[in-house]
């Protein structure tokens, strides 16, 4: 049976990581911890199951999750984030690739719950992700906040498993709010590197287009109000992205 270690990163993570914790017990050989110094309960909480919890300072998303990988036993991992945990049909599913592991990653379909409600469009779901791979076989990568693991060939061998990670994203509107704020920070930050600008066109018209992308092509209407206030936040994001990055050129401009 090939040995997997569960790879985490956290930061003030008490709400979320016990539940994550749990769902990988009898799974995974080894649990990997990566904490970036958390002010609240995070260590103490982690401490009371048979994990091993480093700290580090964070550097990025993808960064962190970078180094993390290097903190694990075994080249097998499993990577999840502290607000996500494992169903039951997925626990089988890993298990089963753990008797006879034949790709060199795994993909896995990621259900969010918002305020409580599962959500099933918006562009949320399936939500494939690559969570189970031989980390000798690739690296996290992306743009910051929204890193990827990519294999070093892209035509490597993937498996897609049955079940889902349960993503527990929000609690309150309020959260989403706070993330997004985050979120907008890091991309405009990144874009703004790369050289991309933002034209007063792009500015007024991407948050309409990508209210009318998510809510009705991507039905997000079928989710009820819970849809249309994500598909409204999700609008809101993309506006704010690009006014964060309108303004950091004309900051630039100034210097």
């Amino acid at each position: 049976m090939t040995p997997v270690s569960a790879v985490i990163i956290t930061f003030n993570e008490e709400r979320n990581i016990e539940r994550c914790l749990l769902s990988v017990q009898g799974i995974v050989d080894e649990i990997v911890v990566v904490d970036s110094f958390s002010k609240d309960k995070t260590k103490e909480i982690c401490e009371k199951y048979k994990v091993k919890f480093i700290e580090h300072s964070f550097e990025g998303h993808i960064e962190q999750k970078n180094w993390a990988i290097t903190q694990a036993t075994f080249p097998h991992v499993l990577s999840l984030d502290a607000d996500e945990a494992l169903d039951e049909t997925l626990k089988n599913e890993i298990l089963k690739v753990k008797k006879n592991w034949n790709a060199n990653a795994y993909s896995m379909n990621r259900l969010t719950n918002y305020c409580g409600k599962w959500v099933k469009h918006c562009g949320w779901y399936p939500d494939t992700k690559l969570r189970l791979w031989d980390s000798r076989k690739g690296k996290w990568g992306g743009d910051n906040p929204h890193d990827k693991f990519e294999l070093y060939d892209s035509s490597d061998k993937t498996i897609h498993l049955k079940g889902d990670i349960l993503h527990y994203s929000y609690y309150t509107r309020q959260d989403h709010y706070k993330q997004v704020e985050y979120f907008t920070t890091i991309l405009s930050n990144a874009q703004f590197k790369r050289g991309k600008k933002a034209t007063l066109i792009i500015t007024v018209f991407s948050p309409i287009i990508k209210f009318i992308k998510d809510y009705f092509i991507k039905l997000g209407f079928l989710d009820g109000a819970t849809g249309f206030t994500i598909c409204r936040i999700s609008a809101y994001a993309t506006y704010l992205k690009y006014k964060k990055l309108s303004k950091l050129w004309k900051i630039n401009q100034i210097k």
